[in-house]
C-alpha cells in the first residue's frame, strides 16, 4: 500500500505513523493530531512536541509554526494528560523479526550420530526397526 507525503512530516515521523496504522492525510484527519501523537508514544517511540504541532499543521494544511499559540498550549495540556495515562517503563519498540529459516544438519551415521528413538508411535511406512 502506498503512502502519501504529508505536510510537515519527515521520513522518520512518517514511518512512525505507518507503524501505528496512519498512512494518509485522511487517516490522520480521522484519527486527529493528539490521538495520532499518543499512538506513536504508546508504540514506544519518543516523539517531541514538535511532532504534535506538525501533525496538527498537516491536518490544517499549514506550516507547524503557524499553529496559534493558544492551540499549541491546548495541545500540550491535552498531550500531558494522555501521556500520564500511558504505562510507565516501556522499552523501545523491537524491530520486526526477520524471516525464519530452518537448518538441517547432515551427519555421517558412522561418526557418532544418535540412534533413532522409538517413542511408541506407529511408523506409517512400516519400516521402523525396533531397538
Amino acid at each position: 500500500m502506498s503512502t502519501e507525503k504529508l505536510r510537515n512530516i519527515g521520513p522518520k515521523s512518517m514511518a512512525w505513523l505507518r507503524q501505528t496504522g496512519i498512512r494518509t492525510l485522511a487517516d490522520l484527519t480521522a484519527a486527529g493530531s493528539l490521538p495520532a501523537f499518543v499512538r506513536i508514544k504508546r508504540a514506544g517511540f519518543k516523539p517531541s512536541l514538535n511532532l504534535l504541532y506538525a501533525l496538527e499543521g498537516a491536518i490544517l494544511d499549514c506550516h507547524w509554526q503557524e499553529i496559534p499559540e493558544e492551540r499549541r498550549t491546548a495541545l500540550i495540556a491535552a498531550a500531558e494528560l494522555e501521556i500520564a495515562k500511558l504505562p510507565k517503563g516501556r522499552g523501545k519498540v523491537q524491530p520486526a523479526a526477520g524471516a525464519v529459516t530452518t537448518t538441517h544438519m547432515q551427519s555421517d551415521p558412522d561418526e557418532g550420530a544418535m540412534p533413532e528413538q522409538n517413542f511408541g508411535f506407529d511408523d506409517p511406512s512400516g519400516s521402523h526397526d525396533s531397538d
